[in-house]
C-alpha cells in the first residue's frame, strides 16, 4: 500500500524499478514523459542539426524556465543553467564582486563541499547559532548578531545532504534584509521537496534529486531584488551550447509537479518521511536523527551504538544486495554537525508500507 495518495499515480508514471528505491536525495527516477523528451530532443538534434533543434524548442524551453522560476519566487529571466550544483555555486562566486577577506555565515548542516568551495577563495567561515539538538538555526539568536557584525553575506542549505533538518530560510532572509544582509540559498535536496519561495538574494540548486529530472542539469536563480546584484551576463557565457535535451527533459519534471501543484507533492512528501521515521526509530538501536514530523522525506538514521563509518558502508552495502537502494552518508558532507556516519533514506512518493516493513526487517537483523 502506498503511504502517499500520489504514490499509484507517480508510480505508474514511471517504469517498474528492479530495487526498492530509497535514493532520491541522490538521483530520483524520472519518469517515462521525461526521459521522453530528452530522447526526443537528442534525436531531434541529430536530424535536424543542433542549433536548428533549439530553435524549434525554444518557446518549450521557456516555459520550463518559467516553470522552474515560479518554484523559486523569480522569473524564467532570473534563471541561469548549469552543469549541476556545485558548478552553479562556482560560477556565481565567481561572478560576484565580494571583497578578498569575505566572511560568510552558514548553518551547521553545511554541504562540505560548499565549504571547499569557500575556502579556495580564502572566505572565514562562521556558524550560525542552533535553537536546538537537531541543527535547526536560531532565528532570534541571529538576528542578535547582526545588531553587531555583518557577514559579506549568509549561505544556508535548506534541507542538508546528511540530515532531513528544513532549516527555516525565510525568517532568516527576513532578519538578514534588515541588516542588510545577503542570503545564498543551496537548494539541491530542497527544490520539489518542500516550499522554496523564499525571499533570498540567489538560490541555486539542481535536476536530478526530488524534481526527479534528468542529471547534468543545474541551475543558479538572481532574485531581482537582491541586496547585491549579479550580472546575468557574467552568468551566462555557453547557455546555448549547454545541455539542451537536459533542459527540456528538467522542465518536464517541474511541469508534472506543478500541474498536480508543488504545495500537493510537499504536503505528500511530508507524510512519506513521518511515516518512514515511525517504521525506522529504534529498530535494532538505529535511531533517527531528526525530529519525527520534519516536514522533510529524507530521513537520517543513526546507528547502533559503537558502529564505525565501514559498518555504516557495509549496511548500505548490505542492503543494496537485498535490492535496497539507500546511501551511507558519512562526515564530509556536514563536517560542521556530525559525529558520525548515518544511514540516509530518502523515499518518493511512490513508497510503500510494504517496502518500509522490508527495510526495517533487515535493520533488525544487522543491529542488536
Amino acid at each position: 500500500m502506498f503511504i502517499s495518495e500520489l504514490g499509484e499515480q507517480w508510480h505508474g508514471a514511471r517504469i517498474d524499478p528492479t530495487i526498492t528505491h530509497l535514493d532520491s536525495a541522490s538521483a530520483g527516477r524520472s519518469s517515462n514523459a521525461v526521459i521522453e523528451a530528452i530522447t526526443d530532443h537528442l534525436w531531434r538534434e541529430s536530424g535536424r542539426g543542433s542549433y536548428v533543434a533549439l530553435d524549434d524548442v525554444y518557446n518549450e524551453l521557456l516555459d520550463g524556465r518559467n516553470g522552474l522560476a515560479a518554484l523559486l519566487g523569480t522569473t524564467g529571466d532570473r534563471i541561469v543553467y548549469r552543469d549541476s550544483a556545485r558548478a552553479a555555486l562556482r560560477s556565481l562566486l565567481s561572478a560576484w564582486n565580494l571583497p578578498i577577506a569575505t566572511t560568510v555565515w552558514v548553518a551547521k548542516n553545511e554541504f562540505g563541499p560548499n565549504l571547499i568551495e569557500f575556502e579556495r577563495r580564502g572566505f572565514a567561515v562562521r556558524t550560525l547559532p542552533d535553537a536546538d539538538v537537531y541543527g535547526h538555526v536560531d532565528v532570534d539568536a541571529l538576528e542578535n548578531m547582526l545588531q553587531f557584525e555583518q557577514p559579506e553575506f549568509i549561505h544556508v542549505c535548506q534541507i542538508g545532504s546528511a540530515s532531513g533538518v528544513v532549516q527555516p530560510v525565510k525568517r532568516i532572509v527576513d532578519v538578514a534584509h534588515d541588516a542588510g544582509v545577503p542570503v545564498v540559498v543551496d537548494m539541491a535536496q530542497a527544490i520539489g521537496h518542500v516550499p522554496t519561495v523564499t525571499g533570498a538574494d540567489f538560490s541555486y540548486g539542481t535536476s536530478r534529486k526530488w524534481l526527479t529530472g534528468p542529471r547534468g542539469v543545474g541551475f543558479v536563480a538572481v532574485h531581482e531584488k537582491s541586496l547585491r546584484p549579479v550580472a546575468l551576463a557574467d552568468l551566462e557565457v555557453g547557455t546555448d551550447s549547454g545541455y539542451i535535451a537536459g533542459r527540456l527533459g528538467l522542465g518536464r519534471a517541474v511541469a508534472e509537479i506543478t500541474t498536480v501543484g508543488a504545495a500537493k507533492v510537499h504536503r505528500e512528501l511530508a507524510k512519506v518521511g513521518q511515516a518512514t521515521r515511525e517504521r525506522m526509530n529504534g529498530i535494532g538501536s538505529w535511531e533517527v536523527v531528526e525530529p519525527i514530523d520534519e516536514p522533510s522525506a529524507l530521513v537520517t538514521l543513526a546507528p547502533p551504538p559503537g558502529w564505525q563509518a565501514g559498518d555504516v558502508a557495509a549496511a548500505a552495502a548490505h542492503l543494496r544486495s537485498t535490492g535496497v537502494l539507500v546511501t551511507a552518508a558519512h562526515i564530509q558532507r556536514a563536517p560542521l554537525a556530525m559525529e558520525h556516519s548515518v544511514l540516509r533514506l530518502s523515499p518518493h512518493l511512490d513508497v510503500t508500507r510494504e517496502q518500509l516493513d522490508r527495510v526495517a526487517g533487515e535493520l533488525r537483523t544487522m543491529g542488536y
